[in-house]
């Protein structure tokens, strides 16, 4: 027998199609609103869809695992068990002491694909990364996308691979000891081939940025939370994956008393019980609220980690000089003093930007670094540039190597985006594939007028639905040829051994951090070792307290403190 079930508390009748029988099956109505049918000699590969109360085109499964025709076509049938995984010495990735890739597959290869990803996975071996977080996976409507607009919560995108390309570039990931966390969007469904709003109430009447906030508090939002929870289980167990990046937490609007990521917290823990391995939530938050990373125990969410902006905006203002928009209140060196040894820099504070107070204080004796994920550069940050450039269109060499000498020898996770390790000089630009005109025009015209308003001429913002925009998006994978590029990586290469050999740079404790700072440059001091940075543009000398330089990326860098242009160095005390 082949089990189907589907949420509709509030139609009076559902009926199941399957693809080749004359006849739609009348589905039973159970307890809870659900519909259920039993039916013997349906294989794996057939096709099926919904009726609701006997009118139009049968509709998707909205707990869909397989989506070959498409977010508006028919489901069809997927047995996880078929799968031959050879992970099963696997034991999974902690968070603390790692180093995280993030990388959206339709660009990190010219196939874009999940199959070709893994004749890549070597790359990042030898760069020594320990996890990559993966751009969202699930079935968006047309052939490329960022993932964002999403609308099978269930389902890989078939454009991908499908469930079978995603379950071997994860099975390769872990043959080679990598983590691979998947980036899992709760807070809305994207705007074409959402069905699932048509079988029950998952959406609330408020809005958020992407329209429509889901039911996480009114009636009938029991099933609503269970939908979010068994997805991301099913990305956890069914497709083996180590951890789940929440975007836009903050979007989730919530009165319960139990927030649905407390809810979600408890389930992963119980299922990394089970599993035997850790399972890592990675929450991405605007409120700079530590309450995601406390325990639940001590009266937080219990999540592993959230995104640390702050951590971007420092560095990034600090190195390009850049204040326009959230940049405003960052970029001096008592900002980026002020991150590194507590992790927001508004915690409480006022926020030009926003026009208020902002944030709470990190307990820096309590709460481990390593709960703040930290970058030089994301998606969101290159994307959602006007033109989708990289700090490297615009840095020196020599400011880029202090960009990362300082994420990768800082107190938090740091994370890399897709190329930034061999200074990519590939932009990589907001795209989309909408192939209904009226969404296709609306989201080009909205983007043009977006950046209109910050000063930029509406033919300088690329078009979303050019094809172009995606090539221009792909990684270059013949820069790695150059010199200049050959030289960054190996940068990137020696910092991330460097971090792993030093104890001092993987100890998560803020309290014992100490920054100091001068004009145009800075000291970090980590048990033993010490970060110096020159940014600039001129030599300078910097009081240490070291005899050995273990690595620097200033030739002539001294242990007396004498540091060239735009430089940096790892020290040991």
């Amino acid at each position: 027998m082949t089990h189907f079930a589907v949420w509709a508390p509030e139609r009076s009748d559902v009926r199941l199609r399957i693809a080749g029988r004359a006849d739609d099956v009348p589905m039973v109505a159970g307890d809870g609103g659900w519909w259920r049918a039993d039916l013997p000699g349906v294989l794996p590969g057939t096709d099926y869809g919904y009726l609701l109360d006997g009118a139009g085109e049968p509709l998707p499964d909205p707990r869909s695992a397989w989506q070959p025709h498409g977010v508006h076509g028919l489901s069809r049938v997927y047995d996880h068990a078929a799968f031959g995984w050879t992970d099963t010495a696997w034991t999974g990735r902690a968070l603390a002491g790692s180093v995280l890739y993030e990388l959206h597959v339709g660009t990190f290869t010219p196939e874009g694909t999940f199959d070709a990803a893994i004749g890549r996975l070597d790359h990042l071996v030898d760069l020594g990364v320990d996890m990559v977080e993966l751009l969202p996976v699930n079935a968006f409507n047309g052939t490329h996308n960022w993932g964002y607009d999403g609308v099978c919560w269930y389902a890989p995108h078939d454009g991908y691979g499908g469930p079978d390309g995603l379950k071997r570039l994860v099975d390769a990931c872990h043959a080679r000891g990598i983590g691979v966390i998947i980036d899992a969007v709760y807070n809305h469904l994207g705007p074409s081939g959402a069905y699932a709003p048509r079988f029950a109430p998952y959406l609330a009447q408020g809005a958020n940025t992407w329209g429509r906030s889901l039911n996480l508090d009114g009636p009938h939002s029991d099933e609503v939370r269970r939908y979010i929870v068994d997805s991301a289980l099913s990305w956890l167990r069914d497709y083996h994956a180590d951890g789940l990046r929440l975007d836009a937490v903050h979007a989730l609007v919530d009165h319960r008393a139990v927030h649905v990521l407390e809810e979600l917290a408890a389930e992963v823990d119980a299922l990394a019980a089970h599993l035997g391995r850790p399972l890592t939530l990675i929450a991405e938050s605007d409120l700079n609220d530590p309450r995601l990373v406390t325990p639940r125990e001590a009266g937080g969410y219990g999540l592993q980690a959230q995104w640390n902006d702050d951590a971007h905006h420092a560095l990034h203002a600090l190195l390009t000089g850049e204040r326009q928009g959230y940049y405003a209140d960052f970029g001096s060196l008592e900002c980026l003093a002020t991150v590194l040894t507590g992790a927001f820099y508004h915690a409480g504070t006022w926020s030009s930007f926003r026009g208020r107070t902002h944030g709470r204080p990190v307990d820096r004796q309590r709460t481990p670094a390593h709960r703040f994920v930290a970058y030089l550069q994301n998606h969101d940050q290159i994307g959602n540039r006007a033109t989708g450039d990289r700090i490297s269109a615009t840095l020196s060499p020599g400011l880029l190597r202090v960009g990362a000498v300082l994420l990768l020898a800082s107190p938090f996770t740091p994370m890399l985006f897709m190329g930034e390790e061999w200074g990519a000089t590939t932009p990589w630009q907001f795209f989309t594939s909408h192939p209904e005109p009226e969404l296709a025009t609306a989201v080009a015209e909205g983007r043009r007028r977006e950046f209109a308003e910050h000063g930029w001429p509406a033919g300088d913002v690329p078009d979303p639905q050019d094809p172009l925009t995606l090539a221009r998006s792909r990684l270059d994978w013949a820069e790695l040829g150059k010199p200049a590029h050959r030289d960054m990586l190996d940068l990137y290469r020696r910092l991330i051994a460097l971090r792993r050999a030093r104890p001092d740079l993987t100890d998560p404790r803020l309290d014992r951090v100490e920054v100091t700072h001068g004009n145009r440059w800075l000291v970090m001091r980590r048990g033993s070792t010490a970060v110096a940075a020159n940014l600039a543009p001129h030599p300078t000398r910097v009081p240490l307290r070291g005899d050995e330089i273990l690595l620097s990326t200033a030739p002539g860098a001294t242990a007396a403190g004498d540091l060239s242009a735009e430089s940096a160095a790892v020290l040991a005390l």
